[in-house]
């Protein structure tokens, strides 16, 4: 019984990495006045019939903070690269000199820095409701068990430390929505 909730446990321990993992790509989409390849991530291009991230078709770099450059490495796929920044609806209008696609990237607003604020909030909360989906899952599992016979001493042990380790990693959301705010909300 107890290599049972043990494989439970470890499952669980997985799902919250995933949830964290989750977190800070999402995160890291979210802009904040400073150029990064990162606002890139996701976009997919038609690569010869097939969507492709960007970065698979291109060279992508930061020349300085306001400016991210985008270099094909086929001269035909600047117009797709264009029209798939476009369709993403980032804000963000790409120049083209033939040769290399330019973005530069406005400074926010303080209306704006807010409205991003916002929504780094509602992914901090996605996380931490997927985290309690999985406190739960655990407990729902530990409850069957006791039923099958574990004692109720350990129960209760393991019921501390799935609180133990689902409080460790709220703090860890916490702090990394935090350090987010502070950079989106940093002029």
């Amino acid at each position: 019984m107890s290599s049972e909730i043990d494989s439970i446990f470890s499952k669980a321990h997985e799902e919250l990495d995933r949830a964290l993992d989750h977190l800070r790509k999402e995160l890291s989409k979210v802009r904040t006045g400073k150029a990064s390849t990162a606002i890139l991530d996701g976009i997919m291009v038609n690569y010869y019939g097939a969507p492709v991230p960007v970065s698979q078709v291109a060279n992508i770099s930061v020349s300085d903070t306001r400016t991210i450059n985008i270099q094909p490495w086929e001269k035909k796929m600047i117009q797709e690269i264009e029209h798939a920044i476009f369709a993403a609806n980032l804000g963000l209008t790409p120049q083209n000199d033939g040769e290399l696609i330019r973005i530069s990237i406005p400074p926010l607003t303080e209306e704006r820095r807010k409205e991003f604020v916002k929504q780094v909030k509602h992914y901090g909360e996605e996380a931490r409701v997927s985290i309690r989906t999985s406190r739960h899952k655990v407990l729902d599992s530990i409850k069957r068990e006791q039923k099958n016979g574990l004692s109720e001493d350990i129960a209760r042990r393991k019921e501390q430390d799935i609180q133990n380790l689902i409080t460790d990693f709220t703090t860890k959301i916490d702090k990394i929505v935090e350090a987010k705010e502070k950079e989106i909300m940093t002029v």
